[in-house]
């Protein structure tokens, strides 16, 4: 039986995770604003939802107080926002709200900081503690992305992943760093691969992909280290 704590898991790929990571047995925590559709389920998988805005200070200590003294084995961060149409061809960064700026670097940086120090604690008491977070190809050196906030945001979750696996080597907790490309993340999990492999003739990644992927990680032994993987589209040049 394993332990999950997934953030921003109500829709998409974080849905994606808590659907395709646990089996039978296991509890999973899934952090996020909306109610997840997936608290329904009935698979023999224990779903818990904790409400939490991670723009908001207050969702920090809210979130440790749900989980009390529960031990985690896998604390993965998806939560992530962009600029207001920044994946458009018309985005303007001048036009850009400076709340909207800061709160892009709340959600996507400082609240992955702040919630992984305050449920150490948790991941201690794991036999194989895995914290995974997720970044972007837009993250990653010569990206030919225009949002600043996002893109920023993005390289700061990979600097994380660096000094939290320094920070947490002594007590033999992984830390992955994972930068996807284009996922079709508008195709449902339980809908399959062939479904976004067809919809997207093979442009995005589907979620399955990536779901496969943690798996493997979070399979390993305290003896491997996984640091970042760079994940792009197949025929994403630019990534």
């Amino acid at each position: 039986m394993m332990n999950f704590v997934l953030f921003g898991a109500s829709r998409g790929l974080g849905d994606a995770f808590v659907k395709g990571l646990p089996e039978k047995g296991d509890h999973v925590w899934i952090v996020s604003r909306s109610k997840p559709e997936s608290l329904s389920l009935s698979d023999g998988i224990h779903r818990y939802w904790i409400e939490a805005d991670l723009s908001q200070k207050t969702s920090y200590t809210a979130i440790a107080d749900a989980i009390k003294d529960e031990p985690i084995d896998v604390l993965l961060y998806n939560a992530g926002i962009w600029e207001k149409e920044g994946f458009q061809d018309h985005y303007d960064f001048e036009k850009d709200d400076p709340e909207d700026i800061e709160n892009i670097i709340n959600v996507n940086t400082t609240s992955a900081i702040i919630c992984t120090q305050k449920l150490l604690p948790n991941l201690k008491k794991s036999e194989n503690a895995k914290i995974i977070l997720i970044g972007s190809a837009d993250g990653i050196e010569n990206n030919e992305s225009k949002q600043v906030a996002y893109v920023a945001s993005k390289f700061g979750v990979r600097g994380i992943s660096n000094s939290l696996r320094e920070n947490l080597r002594k007590f033999e907790i992984g830390v992955t760093c994972i930068n996807p490309g284009n996922i079709a993340a508008t195709i449902p999990y339980e809908e399959g691969a062939e479904k976004a492999l067809s919809t997207y003739k093979g442009t995005r990644i589907p979620v399955q992909d990536i779901v496969s992927l943690i798996k493997v990680v979070v399979s390993l032994s305290k003896a491997s280290c996984v640091k970042e993987i760079n994940m792009p589209a197949m025929f994403d040049t630019n990534a």
